[in-house]
């Protein structure tokens, strides 16, 4: 049987179909009858239920299966008869592909501040937070691109290593392979990067301008970069509160500093004045 993702179970016409779904388990709860294990696989937000009938599985089955958990539940979709979902997975076999400490797993029930996700940076994308923004991001590149392709730009992939200051930004994230703690040095002291792999000083560039401008001889190109920007710095996150409960979010927000501060900027950057005339967005109606 193919695997169905957790976001395809709330379809239409999924209902009274068997289904095979994989993922980490948010929650688990229930008594010596039936169990009720919330599970989630990044796909949506929402999770789903499983329901194990205790008839069907043992106390020493169930035991692997505790909040962090990775399982392979096969079972049937039906209409839940509970609150909080549309519907539910009678499980039929179960297999646990990992397990997780109850006691030393990070991401219990309970909220995260964000500041403390960077200490589990391996572990945010289960989070609800980290999960939407990595699927929304996903889904404004694929849009960026459909876009340009289709009035026929060629995506263009710039250098991200550059032996030159480009804009003159000053502070840059250096590259190199040489010992930090003892470099070569020559007859003056200075660092001597003719031992280097690049043998110059190098680092991330801050531009993509001039391969852009050099790579386009009469095409229409779109370069999207990920490239680091002006100043090293490391700003303060949010003061907030990450809900990972099954149906949670963020909650108890405040910002330390300002209030959407990047957004402004990503509205100019897409904003129709910056294309070509010939490939103007129409403005929205407001």
């Amino acid at each position: 049987m193919k695997r169905t993702k957790i976001t395809d179970l709330y379809s239409p016409g999924m209902i009274g179909k068997e289904v095979d779904v994989m993922g980490w388990v948010r929650t688990r709860r229930g008594n010596k009858h039936v169990q009720f294990v919330a599970l989630n696989d990044g796909s949506t937000i929402r999770s789903v239920q499983i329901v194990f009938d205790m008839t069907l599985f043992s106390d020493d089955d169930l035991r692997p299966v505790t909040t962090g958990s990775a399982i392979h539940v096969k079972g049937l979709l039906v209409e839940s008869q509970g609150r909080g979902q549309s519907c539910e997975v009678q499980a039929q076999t179960l297999e646990v592909f990992g397990t997780a400490d109850p006691a030393t797993y990070p991401l219990q029930k309970k909220g995260h501040s964000l500041e403390f996700l960077r200490e589990i940076a391996h572990l945010r994308p289960r989070t609800n937070t980290f999960g939407a923004v990595l699927r929304i991001r996903s889904a404004l590149a694929f849009a960026i691109h459909k876009f340009f392709q289709e009035r026929g730009f060629y995506y263009l992939n710039t250098p991200l290593i550059t032996a030159s200051d480009c804009e003159g930004a000053g502070a840059m994230f250096q590259v190199t392979t040489l010992d930090i703690a003892n470099p070569p040095r020559d007859e003056e002291g200075r660092v001597d990067y003719s031992a280097d792999f690049f043998g110059k000083p190098t680092a991330l560039t801050v531009s993509g301008q001039l391969e852009g401008e050099l790579g386009a001889s009469g095409r229409d190109l779109y370069v999207r970069p990920h490239l680091p920007r002006r100043k090293l710095q490391h700003s303060a996150p949010s003061v907030g509160v990450l809900d990972d409960r099954a149906g949670g979010g963020v909650h108890r927000h405040r910002r330390q500093h300002g209030s959407g501060r990047g957004l402004h900027k990503i509205l100019h950057i897409l904003r129709p004045r910056t294309l070509p005339r010939r490939h103007r967005v129409p403005e929205p109606d407001v």
